[in-house]
């Protein structure tokens, strides 16, 4: 909410090429309690006070020598083309008004001054005002949270990224339906397959084949919904030569306890794999 302090506080300038009426227009602000009040019967000097001062409210007289008000609109809609122009203008002129609310006027009071409905329009435009750059004001500075957060996300994702290629050859997200939704490593270039083969979910590429009989296990564990530890398995490559994987994952769930899928790490084994030890491995993930 806009307090009766802020209204009172905020920046008001007056443009009339009449002292009498600057003076009458100073002393009814004063009088209210307002406290940042200027003026000047030059308008050819609005737009610079306004480019260094951004008033709050701006009230202009219409009808003025060598400027008039509708080109002093026309300037300051230049400083503020997207945003909200706060000008009050004064007119004795009824054919004026319409016409300055389409050149960007918020509002208009008629000559001969009524004070009591100039004060109550200045104060509704200076609270709309003062919302308005209230709610500026919020969203960038919600503009600039979502920017830190964003940035914080990027720099722990690849941070993630960074430690789980330290720690094994790729990471990996199945969502519910067992589709891969994130890869992350050398995983594709290193096997030579497509994303659906990753994990044995068709039966080869380029030749290869998967051992069946081990893709069938694994298959159990993520039907069962059951985590999983250095599981081994294995394909036939073209050449005939074994390749040995290693994958570990877990079930993914949200707040509600609802499935959302599986995530999990693998690693090439080959190397360090001999008939003994794989035989051993097996055993050891199917318990």
């Amino acid at each position: 909410m806009i307090s009766k302090t802020d209204i009172l506080n905020a920046k008001v300038l007056i443009v009339d090429d009449q002292d009498a009426n600057v003076r009458l227009l100073e002393q009814m602000l004063s009088d209210a309690g307002h406290t940042c009040i200027a003026s000047t019967m030059d308008p050819y000097e609005v737009c610079a006070l306004y480019r260094q001062n951004r008033y709050d409210l701006i009230l202009l007289d219409l009808q003025m020598p060598g400027m008039d008000g509708f080109q002093v609109l026309e300037g300051l809609k230049k400083i503020e083309p997207d945003g909200y122009l706060p000008v009050l203008v004064i007119t004795a002129q009824p054919g004026h008004k319409l016409r300055a609310l389409q050149a960007g006027a918020k509002d208009f009071v008629s000559k001969p001054f009524d004070l009591v409905e100039v004060q109550t329009r200045i104060h509704n435009m200076l609270e709309v005002r003062l919302l308005y750059k209230k709610l500026e004001n919020y969203n960038k500075r919600l503009e600039q949270t979502v920017a830190e957060r964003t940035a914080e996300l990027r720099e722990s994702e690849a941070r993630f990224r960074r430690l789980t290629e330290l720690a094994s050859d790729w990471y990996w997200e199945q969502d519910e339906n067992g589709h891969f939704t994130k890869v992350y490593g050398p995983v594709l270039e290193m096997l030579g397959i497509t994303v659906d083969a990753l994990l044995g979910e068709s039966k080869g590429n380029h030749g290869a084949q998967w051992n069946e009989a081990e893709h069938a296990v694994f298959k159990a564990n993520i039907t069962a919904r059951r985590p999983f530890l250095d599981f081994v398995y294995s394909r036939t490559k073209s050449d005939g030569s074994q390749q040995y994987l290693m994958v570990s994952g877990e079930p993914m769930f949200d707040s509600s306890g609802r499935f959302k899928g599986y995530r999990g790490i693998g690693k090439d084994v080959t190397d360090s794999m001999h008939p003994g030890n794989f035989a051993a491995r097996k055993c050891a993930a199917l318990e």
